[in-house]
């Protein structure tokens, strides 16, 4: 077990590439919004989600109560209703059949990408241990990016302001290039009918109501051409 969470470590280095500058973004706008570098930390810790971290420290900083917080936040990570029925399908092929609640944690956007593409190849036994060492050397990269941000953030950006805008694209490519790692041959429909269903969304109303709406396409249209195959 132990060599697998080492190698599951070793494979989680790509993320925590990507995971540090985010997560610096957060720490630096989490302090710019009053919280103090402890908070940022904490939020980071407890939270360990991107966009919804962000959308809580904007929301609560505006006055947003929990009426308002808790259902955007909410919805924002419904998508991780599919993300865990994906991975937990992969974890229970393994004899005895196991899957660990505890792993629903730290099942990112990227730790999701990265997972669905690694684990078929891993032996239902070594999934598991895997999985543990990927998403541990993720949230390691996110607390300790968080904390940087909070502490240093502004004076890097006071001495580089266009590292504000450089910062806004890692995330999103780091999460396209994990995608393609899982190639698309065969999902050319469910590929372009979430991303037309999320465009279409975000054009007429918000985010965390078109992600997963998009989310939903995307499966739906994979499932329409797997029958078709089939026929």
């Amino acid at each position: 077990m132990n060599s697998l969470v080492w190698r599951g470590l070793g494979d989680s280095l790509a993320i925590a590439a990507g995971y540090v500058p985010v997560a610096f973004s957060f720490g630096l706008a989490a302090v710019q919004m009053g919280l103090n570098a402890e908070w940022a930390v904490a939020i980071s810790a407890i939270v360990f989600a991107g966009a919804s971290q962000f959308v809580l420290v904007s929301l609560v900083a505006a006055g947003g109560g929990p009426l308002a917080v808790v259902p955007t936040i909410w919805l924002l990570n419904a998508r991780h209703l599919l993300y865990g029925r994906v991975v937990a399908e992969q974890l229970a092929q393994a004899r005895p059949a196991r899957v660990p609640s505890t792993l629903a944690f730290g099942l990112t956007d990227e730790v999701f990408a990265c997972a669905a593409a690694r684990l078929p190849s891993l032996a239902p036994e070594q999934r598991a241990g895997w999985l543990a060492g990927l998403q541990a050397g993720a949230y390691g990269a996110w607390i300790a990016g968080t904390w940087l941000g909070a502490e240093t953030g502004a004076q890097l950006v006071d001495r580089v302001p266009l590292l504000r805008e450089a910062l806004q694209f890692v995330l999103p490519a780091l999460f396209l290039s994990l995608l393609l790692q899982m190639g698309v041959r065969g999902r050319a429909a469910a590929l372009w009918g979430a991303a037309g269903v999320t465009l279409l969304g975000l054009a007429l109303g918000p985010a965390h109501v078109a992600i997963p709406a998009g989310m939903l396409a995307g499966a739906a249209f994979q499932l329409l051409q797997a029958g078709d195959d089939h026929e």
